[in-house]
């Protein structure tokens, strides 16, 4: 079974949940930038929570099959439509053979996903199927013309509801836990830190999200020995702007972390667009 690309945005690509384990070799976990969507996407269409989909990047696809398959389609919404039939956004439907599944603009939020029933078929490495553009390893990014095999699925599959999706707010609050290195700022930068409305800036990727606001003012000079880092790291550069990292942050860094943010938030923090804005809370 395969789907064909006949268009699609940038940064469209495969992902599955990552490849934990692999930090120690300067390989980060990766995978979907919103866990949560793509879950909600697989168990929508009765897979596993961890089978491969497509993140897309502003939407703006169309996909056609070459046979019979169901899919849904999660995370920033948009316009879903068959041809000319609209479907439903964040629910799972059939495709016939020969139909067209075109995806609009999002209307909030940042990356769109598709679940395909028996998933995204690509060869794994280092035991996942996603791409990994700062690792360089894992499928390429998707072009026009692409055929993307799709595995068969058991007819035992039963389509799961998953109450993953959340909100679409703005300004969005995430939860944080202080340290490793607040300690290294003054009293002053961590309250700005966690009352201050930041600013989503135009610098952002699946590495991280640069945010604007006042600039974090250290209470000691000099620079740390570099160490690992972790998904939802804020990390401070000198000009006291944050970076919160996000799936495909590098795996050790130099920099002060004064917050990290917890792990399922880190997800909403992948549906900022330049401009939105979020607020950090202990």
């Amino acid at each position: 079974m395969t789907l064909i690309v006949e268009s699609v945005g940038p940064q469209a690509t495969v992902q599955d949940l990552g490849r934990p384990g692999y930090a120690d070799v300067g390989v980060p976990t990766g995978g979907a930038a919103d866990r949560g969507a793509l879950t909600l996407a697989n168990r929508l269409v009765g897979n596993p929570d961890g089978a491969c989909g497509l993140e897309l990047l502003m939407g703006n696809a169309v996909l056609l099959a070459e046979e019979p398959v169901v899919v849904a389609v999660t995370g920033a919404p948009a316009c879903v439509s068959s041809d000319d039939r609209a479907m439903p956004f964040g629910e799972a439907f059939l495709l016939q053979e020969g139909d067209r599944l075109r995806i609009g603009t999002p209307v909030a939020g940042l990356r769109t996903y598709v679940g395909v029933r028996g998933g995204i078929d690509e060869p794994r490495t280092l035991g996942s199927r996603s791409t990994s553009p700062t690792a360089n390893i894992g499928p390429e990014p998707l072009r026009s013309g692409r055929r993307l095999p799709v595995a068969d699925a058991p007819d035992s599959v039963v389509p799961q509801p998953f109450p993953g999706q959340y909100a679409w707010t703005n300004p969005v609050t995430v939860r944080v836990l202080l340290g490793p290195r607040d300690d290294w700022f003054t009293d002053d930068a961590v309250r700005i830190l966690l009352q201050q409305k930041w600013t989503t800036s135009s610098d952002l990727d699946r590495v991280g999200v640069r945010l604007d606001g006042p600039p974090l003012e250290r209470s000691r000079s000099g620079e740390l020995a570099s160490e690992g880092m972790v998904r939802g790291a804020i990390q401070v550069p000198a000009n006291g702007q944050p970076v919160v990292f996000l799936a495909d942050h590098p795996t050790t860094g130099g920099y002060p972390v004064i917050a990290v943010v917890t792990d399922a938030d880190t997800d909403r923090l992948a549906q900022l667009r330049p401009g939105d804005t979020v607020r950090f809370t202990l």
